[in-house]
Order: structure tokens, then C-alpha cells, then sequence
């Protein structure tokens, strides 16, 4: 079994071997930390070190905590669905309108391909666009809440597009019903937290 520790340990990083035998010794059995310890020791790592990565990787727990403790459950998220839901087929039920005043297509074949264009693409603008510029939609307005990255950190216009394309996954609307992260979440490595949430 020490030998599967010492392999296992010598296949980290320095960084983090340090957080093992530093923040996060308590995750760890003895056998473990030892191994842990003598690969430091093995790598002459200097420990001068520690200390800094110590309160980085502290500092991340903690932030990490606060974001979690935050995260909105499944009824705000349901207000926020059914929010977003009338906004979007308003927005969508506008601009078909304005549309169906200059283009007035007699197939109905075309017909129906403007409708698809207009329905997924107000879904995919209206919550592209309001997340990426203000990191919640109308819904979350109202509740107090916004999208987030797993850190807390603002996610970047590629991680609200993954976002929003998830969302087009059958069933996604109501996976936060059963979990706190829907799938749109999980596979965007986003999460909803109250707007106070720094």
C-alpha cells in the first residue's frame, strides 16, 4: 500500500504535493501524507513556498465555499425559467411580427423555416446576449441572482455561448429540479448564486 502511495505521489505536481501537505492535509491518511512528505523531501522542493501556495489554495477553498453556500435552489430557479419563458416568447411573438410586415413568404415550406429561424434564434440571442453583458437574464433580475463561474468568477462570452447552446438539450429546462446545477451548468462549469455573491 506505500508503494501505491509513493507512486501515486510522485506523479503529482509540486504545487500540488504542497497542497497536500499543506491546506488540504486533512483529506489525506497518514500513509498518504507521509508519502506526500517524502516526495517533498525526494524533490527538494523548497518550502519557502508554502506559505504563499497555502493561502492561494485557502483563499480558493473559501471562495469556493461562499459560492457554493449561494447557490440559488430549485424554486428561484423555476421563477426564473418561467420569467425568461414569457420574455422570450414576447420578444419572439415581436419580432415575428415586425418581420411578417415586410416579408410575406407564400410557401409554406419557407413559412415554416422563418418560424424555426426566429424561435431558436431569439432563445439562443435573448439568453446569449443578456448573460454575456449583464451575467443574468430578465429572471434573474427579478430574483436577485446571476451565472457565475465554479470559482465565483465571471465566465468568459465562451462559457454563457456553452451555456446557452446546453440549453437546447432535451430535458435540460427541468434537470435543476432533481439537482442544485442543471445540465446546462454542469457542462458549462457554471453555477447560479444569489447576486450578492462577489
Amino acid at each position: 500500500m506505500e508503494n501505491e502511495f509513493a507512486k501515486v505521489m510522485s506523479e503529482r505536481t509540486d504545487e500540488e504535493l504542497i497542497k497536500i501537505v499543506t491546506v488540504e492535509r486533512e483529506r489525506y491518511n497518514t500513509t498518504a501524507i507521509e508519502a506526500a512528505d517524502a516526495e517533498v523531501e525526494k524533490r527538494n522542493i523548497d518550502t519557502s513556498e508554502f506559505e504563499k501556495i497555502r493561502e492561494k489554495a485557502t483563499a480558493e477553498k473559501e471562495q469556493k465555499q461562499k459560492v457554493d453556500s449561494n447557490v440559488v435552489g430549485s424554486g428561484i430557479r423555476f421563477v426564473n425559467l418561467l420569467i425568461d419563458f414569457i420574455v422570450w416568447l414576447v420578444l419572439a411573438f415581436i419580432i415575428s411580427f415586425v418581420i411578417g410586415l415586410f416579408v410575406q413568404p407564400t410557401d409554406q415550406g419557407m413559412i415554416s423555416l422563418i418560424g424555426y429561424i426566429l424561435i431558436f434564434g431569439t432563445f439562443i440571442a435573448y439568453y446569449a446576449i443578456m448573460e454575456i453583458k449583464f451575467q443574468k437574464t430578465i429572471g434573474k433580475f427579478v430574483t436577485k441572482t446571476k451565472v457565475v463561474k465554479m470559482n465565483g468568477e465571471k465566465p468568459t462570452d465562451g462559457d454563457i455561448i456553452t451555456r446557452t447552446f446546453c440549453r437546447l438539450i432535451p430535458f435540460d429546462r427541468l434537470s435543476f429540479l432533481f439537482v442544485k446545477n442543471g445540465i446546462h451548468d454542469f457542462l458549462s462549469k457554471t453555477k447560479v448564486v444569489k447576486d450578492n455573491v462577489e
